[in-house]
């Protein structure tokens, strides 16, 4: 498995950078003197003892901390772990290593890493260990130069498409940490272009040439945030995690607010002056084949039998372990959320937010891309532009005082137009956003820039091979007309008048539409907003009709590969002989996907991870559509070592023709997804989305309630026999992607006709 993630990381730049950036900042650490996954010399030769004796040292309960945040009973939760954990013993020896004190950077000191994907510069500078103070001015910078919105690099540079793309960010670890700038040229550019363009910035940064509300916009925009993110029992513990990692200080780690609410602008300036000097790295990602990558050779392995029906005296503690019940919480729509409409007519789907003062409100209209591409085009066009009054400028920094934003998102048969953020800066910002669609003003030197930038980062997705992979699937499946490959071609992007664009946008008010709103207003507080600020014609027109993307009947073996040159191939076998979805059959196919392709109990990760070591990356799935009418479809996946593909197709089709039957499995994944739909909580938000994947599904209810119910009745049989009758023995559309040299090609020539794509026909353009 390492031998395969090695693999995928020789086509990941952003490790080569990663890696060359800490042996610049950290030449005498582990950070600069190794990277996770070692070297391919590392992989060859591994320790076992030496595995042994550092799980021995370090996972001991002296240097663990167990972090939890949900629906806990803290006194329930802290007897169970007394009752499991209270008899392990501590280690002898936990202190941290010490290293060398690093040398200090005085000059400039700069590398070149080589890769396929686009080129980018990286600049860094070290700075100190993740629990020291100098981390809040350092994540304070980081807002200031680039926050998405309103940074000095946002306005400057993205804003105005100076570059493809630019951004900074923190690089806080335990020992020592350091600060990078990033970014990637525009056709024609230079990586040394691109890096004076940045330190401009940071002189701007260390002159104090920023507005004066720019620093309380980002400490406005930090607090809303980490109020969003506390929503997220993830990110709670997530907290605990870092916070014990990087040993902050539990009451500094929740005082940060607090504490760089105190740092001033001048703070800022004096602190920057001092922190970017010339002793700063730079690694150029540079366009290429790396001479660097060597073949790794498939090395022998011996195949582990699979003991699924046999189970470990922990597990069996575990399984007979009496616990009390999750009990389910589905969401009843009716109850849940508020079906109303405003004085115009429009109708609102309404949510109560009780926890925070923030708000998400869309106008949502039932058609997308399918119906029109230039949407997409247009709504990546709008974000760039002001009004006759503000400038596209003046605009995001308004919004971003507000701690609000505007997002016109299109997808294949939907599209939105969102506002976000604070509720008590709502009304302003809707009037903002009613503005911009109502009298947005036509920049076309702005156009002209995001055109160029489009057709750089068309060249550029076909160099990325993961990306690549994701288009190759969606053509596997949908043929020529995908979403993916929709999209304006470059002939009319450079025709087009942006005008055109920008009264797409702005007609859109005129279609019927509904109004999604999730905030702490009331329902009649929210619908005399809507009536007074969001302006619409008196007589709303039928929206566009969609054009869906159909999917593809795969009903004979066929092998369709498309070029990629890499030490490692991504494959998936995909068919569809045009069945319809059943929600009758949901529970089996809920079963089946935690059985067979699912977590580490799945066949597909014992099978061919586990017992073969083939894979790193493998997986399966029954899929069920997203819309009423659609076929359901089954596909595997994996990303394997060149001269494994032969073993990868003949033992998935091992596993999928005669499916190992194990009760003991069957009964831990059946219980797996029982304990996941009982666990699962659709709030806030959520509710609402919710009820539209059902709506397009042709439900009213939530139809996890009725897969829950129906998983009792779920057999072994069942599930046995619903594989046998849709996967095994089934012709397959195997999509590859890779170097054909480097595959057993005539051995895919036994499995059906081969048919070479090219990268043009898979991008579409």
């Amino acid at each position: 498995r390492l031998y395969e993630e090695y693999n995928i990381s020789l086509t990941a730049d952003q490790r080569k950078l990663l890696a060359a950036m800490n042996k610049l900042l950290a030449p005498t650490h582990p950070y600069g003197l190794q990277t996770t996954l070692g070297s391919q010399e590392h992989l060859k030769n591994p320790s076992i003892t030496n595995i042994k004796n550092y799980f021995k040292k370090w996972y001991v309960p002296n240097n663990v901390a167990i972090c939890m945040a949900g629906d806990l009973d803290p006194d329930k939760t802290i007897a169970i772990i007394d009752q499991y954990f209270s008899s392990w013993k501590p280690g002898a020896d936990v202190r941290q290593p010490v290293f060398p004190k690093q040398p200090v950077l005085t000059q400039p000191k700069d590398t070149t890493v080589v890769g396929q994907e686009a080129e980018q510069i990286w600049i860094g500078w070290q700075a100190k260990q993740a629990n020291s103070l100098q981390a809040d001015t350092l994540e304070l910078i980081d807002e200031v130069l680039n926050n998405g919105r309103a940074g000095l690099v946002d306005l400057d540079l993205t804003q105005k498409m100076k570059v493809q793309r630019a951004g900074s960010g923190t690089l806080l670890r335990h020992d020592l940490g350091g600060f990078l700038l990033t970014g990637t040229p525009k056709q024609g550019q230079s990586l040394d272009e691109v890096k004076e363009l940045l330190f401009a910035e940071v002189d701007k940064l260390k002159k104090g040439d920023f507005p004066d509300n720019l620093l309380p916009s980002v400490l406005n925009n930090k607090k809303r945030n980490y109020y969003q993110q506390l929503e997220y029992n993830q990110v709670r513990a997530d907290m605990f995690v870092d916070a014990f990692i990087d040993e902050i200080d539990w009451k500094d780690e929740v005082g940060k607010l607090d504490r760089i609410s105190k740092i001033t602008k001048q703070d800022l300036v004096d602190f920057a002056d001092k922190f970017f000097t010339d002793g700063y790295a730079v690694v150029y990602k540079r366009q290429g084949i790396d001479s660097l990558q060597k073949k790794i050779d498939k090395p022998a392995i011996t195949p582990i039998q699979a003991n699924r029906d046999q189970k470990s005296a922990f597990v069996q503690a575990i399984q007979d372990a009496e616990v009390e019940p999750i009990q389910p919480q589905f969401v009843d729509f009716k109850k849940d959320m508020t079906f109303a409409k405003t004085k115009k007519g429009l109708p609102l789907m309404y949510v109560k937010n009780n926890t925070n003062g923030l708000f998400e409100l869309s106008y949502r209209f039932d058609f997308g891309k399918s119906a029109d591409n230039r949407y997409s085009t247009a709504a990546d066009y709008f974000d760039l532009l002001g009004t006759d009054k503000l400038s596209a400028s003046e605009l995001k920094q308004k919004l971003y005082e507000l701690a609000c934003d505007i997002d016109v998102s299109v997808g294949d048969d939907e599209t939105n137009i969102y506002l976000y953020g604070l509720s008590e800066n709502m009304q302003p910002a809707l009037e903002l956003m009613e503005d911009l669609l109502q009298h947005a003003k036509v920049d076309k030197d702005a156009y002209e820039q995001m055109v160029k930038k489009v057709l750089k980062n068309r060249e550029d997705a076909k160099k990325n091979q993961r990306g690549y992979f994701t288009r190759l699937f969606a053509y596997g499946i949908y043929g020529e007309r995908n979403s993916a490959g929709d999209v304006m071609t470059a002939q009319q992007l450079q025709e087009t008048d942006p005008q055109v664009l920008i009264d797409l946008v702005k007609g859109l008010s005129n279609y019927e539409h509904d109004v999604n709103y999730y905030g702490p207003l009331s329902v009649e507080e929210i619908s005399a907003i809507i009536d007074k600020s969001h302006q619409t014609a008196k007589k709303l027109q039928a929206v566009p009709q969609n054009n869906y993307y159909v999917k593809q009947e795969a009903n004979q073996n066929e092998v369709w590969i498309a070029p990629f040159d890499a030490k490692n191939i991504y494959m998936r076998a995909y068919h569809n002989e045009n069945r319809d979805w059943n929600i009758d059959e949901a529970a089996v196919q809920a079963v089946f996907n935690e059985y067979f392709g699912g977590g580490m109990n799945g066949i597909v990760f014992q099978e061919m991870r586990e017992a073969r070591g083939l894979a790193y990356n493998a997986s399966a799935r029954y899929v069920r559509p997203e819309r009423k009418g659609v076929s359901e479809y089954f596909f595997t996946h994996i990303i394997t070592q060149n001269d494994k593909m032969m073993d990868c197709i003949n033992h998935f089709k091992e596993i999928t023709d005669e499916l190992p039957a194990s009760e003991n499995a069957f009964k831990v994944a059946k219980e797996a997804i029982t304990k996941q739909l009982a666990s699962l909580r659709t709030t806030k938000s959520s509710i609402i989305y919710k009820w539209y994947s059902m709506k397009e599904l042709g439900f009213d209810y939530d139809i996890n309630k009725k897969i829950y119910e129906d998983l009792q009745k779920v057999t072994l049989q069942d599930m046995v026999n619903f594989e046998k009758a849709n996967m095994a023995k089934k012709p397959l559309r195997y999509l590859i992607l890779g170097n054909e040299k480097e595959l057993d090609m005539e051995s895919l020539g036994k499995i059906g006709p081969i048919r070479r794509l090219t990268t043009e026909e898979v991008f579409g353009y």
